[in-house]
């Protein structure tokens, strides 16, 4: 981390500053500076723990946020892969129902190039599958999609297993099922003679695994290739790696699931490391054992933290969000605080050494030790001021590199959450059109009866109870008449709309489909969802469409789902699927309901449009909060999404939220130019947000508010409470404390972390006076001094103003008789 290096350098050099400072003023002005070396001693010893607190949670905040960054990624890796291989188990369950497959494994059909063609088809539909076999209960191959590599007899113990088993069988290893390769990911599932329900043989659907990680790791590695992503199995060793000429298969790497900040060795290098396993969805968990996980070197860990993707940000906006940074980091906001603080008891040194020594500096017999002193009072200032811009410098570049690092992670799970949704309708394209060739739903429409069409409810019975995101599948004939269906039964006799009828009857090839947009349908219960449709073909006459199947996508669920999974319960993060209009698809936003229009600032879905795919990520702000949004358009997966106007376009959007708007934030405070080495000092205060100043000789100190003692009971109105002021030998002197603001200007002043007591006096009498905050202490002279137009009357409290910076600046000069003849009336 060499910035953090850089920083402990400049620490350091401050802290020998500091203790420089104390022995001259040990030295040179003992007398003049006793009262304040205590102080001074104490706020060197403040700064020396700030600094180890400063570089602690500078680490400790750059480790954190990378292994955040790393956990993104890998989570979401794994939860796609997961995600698609629980589709292939729905896959093979209802292919091995296939009636001509079945008739084929079973010898009652001998036509070997047919069934090598319907296997052919479903592969041209499902193209995540490289191989599909079907074989015999000997082990004997009676038919394979891809005759390229011809496989004739199988000894995989897969075939028995699978036979065992009612449900899918799932290995990946290697495998004589697909010679030439090291392993295959195989999903097999036993098929029943279509006469004796005995088991005759077994399918085999060959996910095309290689081609799959390739996919994930291009769309979620790290793009600055600093990281390598693997998948890992559950002995952690290597499944698949981004870069294998970095990190092979096979070896075994340590792991990080709890994502504690460890440095891990492997191949002698350090690495930061996190490892994630999935979820499961739908019940499926995935092959045992299996777990993304993402390794970065230390040494590359700390480039590139995204510094320029703060670069266009209004610096109002930015100062804004700055101002919430207890919200995303509340290490470093506490630590702000404290060296604010320091700061501020600083500041306050200087300010009553500077008051002290105006006071005393007439009276002094040795005004060379006043000039002494005031010179290391300036030092003091000096110094505090290259502190505090040392700390609030490093403090705010780690605030960037936080929020540059949510600008990232929110561009990542838009993506994510478009890649979902597009691999989710992948699906649902292809189960429409594969389906659409299930030969009792061409027969039952070609031939219809009452038989067949219960045989037609039965298939679409049996096929909806695999694949569990469908509300509701239904086949129509050719007038648009709804014939049969799954769940209730409503649908049954009434009609599609004569637009997708149209569209359906005109669908070209069995590669074709045709996808309702997303809007309310009387199918789903009035409900917003997306409907698919394909054409269902005459089974004598291919060219010929006697009908179409619709599958309902259960989408307030499963849209739903995807959008929590992106947010993982992540606070005050909001996930939004929306057309390029703006209007919502589905929500986590309890308040943006299906229907809604989502108000972005002007032209951000608009530029998320203008590139498929790519993200668009800002700081903005939105509903009175300020956010980071990030919004992705989806781009497609494999062939979905290939042919423009097939598919509606939609658009992912996450909105993070920092805090509300704030409208009037810290001004930076004025800046008076010292003119005049003559005249009388005054000193300067902040009170009722205005520049007010007293006569330097009229005041004791200043103190923090904090050490107010409030009281209850009637008095004057402007009165506060009491402070104690130590005295010789111990004793203790109360004076009360009055709010100067009400007094000068009839509005109270209002109490912050700034606040200060100024002890003044006239005569014997003291008082605290409550002030918003000190400035400095400056000398002025008549020539300075004008009436203040305000001062008419003697009940007015700053009858003189003081101009300085050329006039530029006007400060109220309180009149202390005044203020004290106010107060005892």
């Amino acid at each position: 981390m060499p910035d953090v290096a850089r920083c402990e350098t400049s620490l350091r050099e401050l802290n020998q500053m500091w203790r420089l400072i104390e022995s001259s003023a040990k030295m040179n002005c003992p007398a003049e500076a006793r009262l304040l070396l205590p102080a001074m001693v104490a706020t060197r010893t403040g700064f020396a723990h700030l600094e180890q607190a400063l570089v602690a949670n500078l680490v400790q905040e750059k480790v954190r946020h990378v292994l955040a960054d790393l956990g993104t990624q890998a989570r979401y890796a794994i939860d796609i892969l997961v995600r698609n291989l629980f589709e292939r188990t729905a896959d093979v369950g209802f292919l091995a129902t296939d009636v001509a497959l079945c008739r084929f494994v079973a010898g009652l059909d001998d036509d070997r190039e047919q069934a090598r063609q319907r296997l052919s088809d479903y592969r041209d539909k499902y193209t995540v599958y490289d191989e599909i076999l079907l074989l015999d209960t000997e082990g004997r191959v009676l038919v394979q999609a891809d005759p390229s590599t011809p496989v004739t007899y199988s000894r995989d113990p897969l075939l028995q297993q699978t036979l065992e088993q009612h449900s899918y069988h799932e290995t990946f290893r290697a495998t004589d099922l697909r010679p030439g390769k090291s392993r295959a990911l195989v999903y097999s599932h036993r098929m029943l003679h279509p006469d004796t329900g005995a088991p005759a043989g077994v399918l085999c659907l060959c996910f095309n695994f290689e081609q799959e990680m390739n996919t994930i790791f291009a769309a979620y590695r790290d793009p600055s290739q600093r990281a390598n992503m693997l998948l890992l199995d559950a002995q952690d060793h290597v499944i698949s790696s981004a870069d294998p000429l970095w990190i092979p298969a096979g070896v075994r790497v340590p792991t990080n699931a709890d994502g504690q900040p460890h440095l891990l060795m492997f191949g002698g290098r350090e690495y930061l490391v996190r490892t994630f396993s999935s979820a499961g969805y739908q019940g499926y968990p995935g092959p045992a054992g299996w777990k993304a996980q993402l390794m970065i070197p230390v040494d590359l860990a700390f480039r590139g933290n995204g510094e320029h993707a703060l670069a266009g940000v209004e610096p109002a906006l930015m100062q804004g969000l700055l101002s919430h940074a207890e919200a995303f980091s509340p290490p470093l906001h506490e630590l702000m605080s404290s060296v604010t603080k320091t700061t501020r008891t600083i500041e306050r040194i200087v300010w009553n050494g500077k008051v002290t020594s105006a006071a005393n500096d007439s009276a002094s017999q040795n005004g060379g030790g006043i000039n002494k002193l005031n010179t290391v009072l300036d030092q003091i200032t000096e110094t505090g001021e290259r502190s505090d811009a040392l700390f609030s410098h490093s403090i705010q570049d780690l605030y960037q590199t936080v929020l540059a690092s949510s600008i990232s992670e929110a561009a990542l799970t838009s993506q994510l959450l478009v890649d979902m949704l597009d691999r989710n309708l992948y699906e649902r394209a292809n189960d429409g059109r594969w389906w659409a060739l299930s030969a009792q739903l061409r027969r039952g429409l070609a031939q219809p009866s009452d038989a067949q069409t219960a045989a037609m409810a039965e298939v679409l019975r049996y096929i909806n109870s695999l694949y569990t995101v469908y509300a509701r599948l239904f086949v129509y004939d050719r007038s648009g008449r709804i014939i049969a269906s799954t769940g209730d039964q409503q649908a049954v006799g009434q009609f599609i709309s004569g637009e997708t009828l149209t569209r359906v009857c005109a669908l070209r090839s069995e590669l074709d489909h045709y996808p309702e947009p997303f809007a309310p349908s009387p199918l789903y219960g009035g409900q917003p969802t997306y409907i698919y449709h394909a054409a269902i073909r005459h089974p004598e006459q291919s060219a010929t469409v006697i009908g179409g199947i619709g599958i309902v996508f259960d989408a307030q669920p499963e849209l739903l789902n995807m959008l929590l999974s992106g947010v993982a319960g992540r606070a005050h993060m909001r996930a939004y699927v929306v057309t390029p209009e703006g209007r919502v698809l589905s929500s986590t936003d309890a308040a943006c309901a299906p229907g809604a229009l989502l108000q972005l600032e002007a032209g951000l879905l608009a530029q998320a449009c203008a590139g498929n795919g790519a993200s668009v990520a800002r700081i903005l702000q939105h509903d009175g909060q300020y956010v980071i949004a990030a919004c992705t358009r989806a781009s497609g997966y494999r062939e979905f999404r290939a042919a423009d106007g097939v598919e509606q376009p939609v658009i992912a959007v996450l909105l993070q939220a920092f805090g509300p708007v704030r409208h009037e934030l810290p001004r930076a405070g004025v800046r008076i130019e010292r003119l005049r080495d003559s005249g009388p000092d005054f000193a300067i205060f902040y009170a009722g947000r205005t520049l007010m100043a007293l006569r330097a000789a009229q005041v004791q100190e200043a103190v923090p508010y904090a050490k107010v003692q409030r009281t209850a009971g009637a008095g004057h109105p402007a009165r506060l409470g009491m402070l104690d002021v130590p005295l010789a030998g111990g004793r203790k002197h109360f004076v009360w404390v009055f709010d100067l603001a009400l007094l000068a200007t009839g509005k109270p002043g209002l109490v912050s972390d700034n606040s200060q007591v100024m002890l003044v006096h006239q005569g014997d009498s003291t008082i605290g006076l409550l002030v918003d905050d000190l400035h400095s202490v400056q000398q002025f002279d008549s020539a300075d001094m004008t009436e203040s137009p305000l001062g008419a009357g003697e009940s007015a409290l700053a009858p003189r103003l003081i101009k300085a910076n050329q006039g530029n600046v006007l400060i109220q000069e309180i009149d202390i008789e005044r203020l004290f003849t106010k107060l005892r009336a």
